[in-house]
């Protein structure tokens, strides 16, 4: 299931490439909730983190996330991963690693629901 925040980019950290061949980058948006403003920690992994290359920090995004959970040792961890970043307020121009050329199927997206396999 796809998720989606909007706020202003706090922070843009470096990309991180590890042994394994492995690599992500983490982006710090700042999403206004009532008087506690929340800084929301996202990552971006492997052919994904080119897409914060068109954006910066201070800048306005709104950005489509997954939420990644797992179990290490007896703790339970969550992942936000990002995969879309929109730069500015209603921005029809999208920083995006999903092609675009295809239109949506005539009876909508609920036509592919039967054929994912997850």
């Amino acid at each position: 299931m796809a998720y989606e925040l909007t706020g202003k980019i706090k922070l843009i950290k470096d990309t991180e490439q590890f042994s394994s061949g492995f690599t992500k980058r983490e982006m710090v948006v700042t999403v206004e909730d009532g008087n506690y403003p929340q800084d929301i920690n996202l990552e971006f992994l492997k052919d994904k983190i080119s897409l914060l290359d068109s954006v910066s920090v201070g800048q306005e995004v709104t950005v489509s996330f997954d939420i990644r959970g797992r179990e290490y040792n007896g703790r339970y961890f969550n992942n936000l991963v990002g995969w879309k970043v929109t730069a500015g307020a209603g921005a029809e121009q999208a920083a995006s690693s999903y092609p675009t050329e295809n239109p949506a199927p005539a009876g909508g997206f609920d036509a592919f629901d039967e054929d994912i396999p997850f």
